[in-house]
């Protein structure tokens, strides 16, 4: 499986209370569940108006029929091409 950046633009992100944040959280589970093995969500990152969220799919296709019954947009997929970490470095 192939790691992705999803990015989701969603006017307001950064001022979602807890209780959206974990409503959307377990509906985004329970449609993840429908799809079985093939796409795991690892996390995300809230910022004022998007959410970048980290997934793990075969390719893009999950990831889009994810979101399509999420009712959530996917408006940019990324292949995370390599990761790089300063401590390799330092």
């Amino acid at each position: 499986m192939r790691e992705y950046v999803i990015e989701r633009e969603i006017p307001g992100a950064g001022n979602f209370t807890e209780e959206q944040i974990r409503e959307a959280s377990l509906k985004s589970l329970e449609v993840l569940g429908s799809l079985g093995p093939q796409i795991r969500w690892l996390h995300s990152y809230v910022t004022d108006d998007k959410i970048y969220c980290v997934y793990l799919a075969p390719d893009e296709a999950p990831i889009q029929e994810h979101a399509k019954r999420l009712g959530l947009p996917a408006n940019r997929i990324s292949a995370v091409r390599r990761m790089i970490d300063p401590a390799k470095y330092s």
